[in-house]
């Protein structure tokens, strides 16, 4: 499980993170490697911006100070971050490309899982666009426009197409079709908290 670092200076960190690797410590003692943890040596300060889940993998930003951690928040706050995942699911969408807008919220007799709540959901979009299609199985490119916790994974199984190799969300033979979440953070575009100046990322699926 290897942490690539692909950019850094004395403000921001931006890094490959694999999957199975926590982006900040959890409870208890086997949960203290992470993204954080390991970065914190030789950056002192280190904090996370946004999170990736234990199981995706992909770009992930950091801020080194404090000033640099308020104006990312803010940037992502205002959703003035652009970010997209590749993902590889179950069958096949009929037109090239649409969007899911669902309201989720905690599943909270069954957490960490999420759902949709029409009610009580939290206003969620996410856009995606079909790449491929091939065997009963179709990679997407997925834009969060929301960025609530498992929304990807929500919308996608919500729509009858879940992730491949999802543990909380794919039905069994879904999940049997691949060894791993296939969901990948590959692209993240945003402004340099100090310098003003625009930044850009691409890191391919590994899938």
């Amino acid at each position: 499980m290897s942490l690539t670092i692909r950019f850094s200076d004395e403000d921001i960190v931006v890094v490959s993170k694999p999957t199975l690797l926590l982006s900040v410590p959890g409870r208890g003692e086997d949960k203290q490697d992470c993204v954080v943890s390991r970065l914190a040596p030789a950056f002192p300060g280190i904090r996370e911006v946004h999170r990736l889940d234990w199981e995706t993998s992909g770009l992930m930003l950091l801020a080194c100070n404090k000033a640099a951690h308020r104006e990312l928040s803010r940037q992502f706050q205002d959703r003035e971050v652009g970010k997209s995942y590749t993902a590889v699911v179950a069958g096949a969408p009929g037109a090239e490309r649409g969007e899911v807008d669902l309201p989720l919220r905690c599943d909270w007799p069954n957490r960490p899982r999420q759902m949709v709540d029409p009610v009580l959901g939290k206003p969620s979009l996410t856009r995606w666009e079909r790449l491929s299609a091939d065997a009963g199985r179709c990679r997407l490119r997925l834009t969060p426009v929301t960025g609530r916790s498992h929304q990807l994974r929500v919308h996608m199984m919500a729509i009858g197409h879940p992730i491949l190799g999802d543990r909380l969300y794919a039905d069994p033979a879904s999940l049997a079709m691949a060894g791993r979440l296939l969901l990948h953070a590959t692209t993240l575009s945003f402004t340099h908290p100090l310098s003003g100046e625009p930044m850009h990322f691409c890191d391919e699926a590994p899938f």
